[in-house]
């Protein structure tokens, strides 16, 4: 059960996206498992993927084709990773992005493909050769809904947000989608994220912003602490508003990039709130860090930890477990008088040890909360960080224990 979720449903078509969903049968039949963009000429794209050594066929090939030129079609299929399949599973995504480049007549470097489902299983390639040509025909503005439902995989639901925004008095759209829901730890972005905007932003500022993006986003998420093979996060321009950005720092590309923000932040949260098994939704927040590293180092620690992460289930305030995890974080030279640790505004710790404030009671009303907070005041510096967490709950165990059945 998703953690105050609710389905995005009014998505505003972005001037130089069409998408195609198929019922391909990948690997399930009666669901739709092939999603198809295609970008307008002009249209730029920027990409982070993931840094799992083991990385799928698929991200090579992405990262490959972008170096070479602009992609103008996507193709995403959802069910099978096409990860840990070796040569054949590289020859498989290679002839995935021959199928689209025959049915479009565009150039096989002209497509990225994107795969996400179970690992170490060969494509079904004749579902590719019925559902590209398929996917292709159903080609519209208006699919934003239905691609984000067609590359979900344990998700419950579909993932999306979309705004309207008047910059230099042109109305500019943000709009995507993304999918997640467990083996969620990213190094560089989601496990599938699709965001893209009518603006024209050149080159350069699109990568940069797609790093920053992610670095605020979905490389501030984790539900268990796995980084996934797949992982890749794309945010594409399509130029078709009239407003274009060259210097990241103006006033335009300023006010941009803000909407990015907070559109990417809401994908990212939302595969948070639809964590496989998940019952709460907690913010870690970090502050009066002496390093990035330090602060993140803290917040990971305490959000990856199994007695954390079972107390919050259980509505246990077991507030030591918190303590030991900030601990246990590797930061050199505490001085442990200076630390302060909160639930939302209770105050936990203080001096070293227990808040003489604290109560019982006060710290179960906050456990028992679907959404709050835990705060951890360092006292070593000003650098501040947050992130995002699940609880662990035996419904993640029962999902991930047959996942393949």
């Amino acid at each position: 059960m998703a953690v105050n979720f609710e389905v995005f449903k009014d998505f505003c078509a972005v001037d130089g996206i069409k998408m195609g969903i198929t019922q391909a049968g990948v690997r399930y039949p009666n669901r739709d498992d092939m999603v198809l963009f295609e970008l307008a000429e002009g249209s730029r794209t920027a990409g982070v993927f993931t840094q799992n050594a083991f990385c799928a066929a698929p991200v090579t090939i992405c990262k490959k084709h972008l170096e070479l030129t602009e992609p103008r079609y996507l193709l995403i299929n959802t069910g099978n990773a096409n990860a840990g399949t070796g040569p054949e599973g590289y020859q498989n995504a290679v002839s995935s992005c021959e199928l689209v480049a025959g049915t479009t007549g565009c150039s096989p470097a002209e497509v990225l493909p994107f795969s996400t489902g179970v690992i170490g299983e060969p494509l079904d390639m004749t579902a590719f050769k019925r559902g590209v040509p398929a996917a292709f025909a159903d080609l519209n503005l208006d699919n934003w809904a239905r691609a984000a439902s067609g590359i979900m995989t344990t998700d419950t639901l579909p993932k999306g947000f979309s705004t309207q925004t008047e910059i230099e008095s042109i109305n500019t759209t943000v709009t995507g989608i993304s999918k997640g829901a467990g083996m969620i730890m990213p190094n560089m972005a989601t496990m599938l994220g699709f965001i893209a905007t009518d603006a024209a932003v050149e080159k350069s500022v699109l990568q940069s912003w797609c790093k920053q993006l992610a670095d605020a986003s979905f490389n501030r998420i984790t539900i268990d602490g796995d980084t996934s093979t797949n992982d890749s996060c794309l945010l594409i321009a399509t130029g078709q508003s009239g407003l274009e950005i060259t210097d990241a720092t103006s006033e335009a590309g300023q006010k941009l990039f803000a909407v990015l923000k907070d559109a990417f932040q809401k994908l990212a949260q939302a595969i948070v709130r639809d964590g496989e098994g998940a019952t709460k939704f907690v913010t870690v927040d970090v502050s009066s860090a002496a390093s990035q590293k330090e602060a993140l180092d803290v917040a990971y620690t305490v959000a990856h930890s199994p007695l954390v992460k079972t107390a919050l289930f259980a509505s246990d305030a077991n507030w030591g477990r918190i303590l030991a995890a900030v601990g246990r974080s590797g930061v050199e030279n505490f001085d442990l008088e200076k630390v302060q640790i909160y639930l939302d505004d209770v105050q936990i710790v203080e001096n070293g040890g227990r808040c003489a404030s604290y109560t019982e009671e006060a710290g179960a009303a906050v456990f028992a909360q679907s959404e709050f907070a835990i705060r951890i005041q360092l006292g070593r510096g000003d650098i501040q960080e947050t992130l995002w967490t699940t609880d662990l709950s035996h419904e993640y165990v029962s999902i991930n224990a047959d996942y393949r059945s």
